[in-house]
């Protein structure tokens, strides 16, 4: 047997096993949820959006920072809506919120943030929003003592959620276009026929012009 090949496959078999020590070593790695910060107008609203399938889990943490004034901090108003219009979250007069909930159909799913009507300054505030979906919002420390696993056997699940999710998004992804696909299609040959019905009303206007532009000049006995 080539001694390239018996190397390769051992390399291969080890592979997985320095894979899961990096990961292991480093957690970092693994994909984390990161705040996004927002500069929140005097007047006006700001938006963040993204675009979730169904049956997903979704976490959100908001917090208002105000470095220059931190003892009379402003409120803000919070709206969550999914891509139908229903409201899954709602506060008023808050410096500080969170929401939780599962989507039950798959689109954009957008979350509003503005000042209340008794801070409206001229200055500007800070927003801070942790979202965090699918996996990312996983509670792997409940998981890890529910289920008593420890070390690589709970950095393997971690991988193993993520692998699915990679999955799921795939699929979703091939279904979409295939859906666009089908209405692209359908687009098509809506048009087509159109354009074949226009051709044939032409061609019937040009025939019936010429019948009347014939009998008009045999009337007058012009030909």
């Amino acid at each position: 047997m080539n001694e390239g090949m018996v190397f390769g496959g051992r390399a291969a078999c080890f592979l997985p096993i320095i894979l899961v020590l990096c990961l292991t070593r480093n957690s970092n790695i693994l994909p984390v949820a990161e705040a996004i910060w927002l500069t929140i107008p005097s007047s006006g609203t700001k938006c963040v959006s993204e675009e979730i399938q169904s049956n997903v889990v979704v976490l959100g943490d908001y917090y208002v920072i105000d470095e220059n004034n931190p003892d009379h901090i402003p409120t803000i108003s919070a709206r969550v809506t999914s891509p139908f219009g229903n409201n899954l979250h709602h506060n008023e007069n808050a410096t500080h919120g969170q929401f939780a909930f599962t989507t039950s159909e798959s689109g954009n799913y957008l979350a509003c943030f503005w000042k209340d009507g008794s801070f409206q300054k001229d200055s500007e505030l800070t927003l801070g929003v942790d979202w965090k979906t699918g996996i990312a919002a996983k509670d792997w420390e409940s998981v890890a003592k529910k289920e008593k696993i420890e070390g690589v056997e709970l950095v393997l699940r971690r991988l193993q959620g993520i692998v699915e999710t990679i999955r799921g998004n795939l699929i979703y992804l091939r279904d979409r276009e295939a859906d666009m696909r089908e209405a692209s299609e359908a687009t098509n040959a809506r048009v087509a026929w159109f354009s074949i019905m226009s051709l044939g009303v032409c061609i019937a206007v040009s025939v019936l012009q010429i019948w009347y532009l014939k009998r008009y000049f045999v009337k007058k006995k012009l030909i």
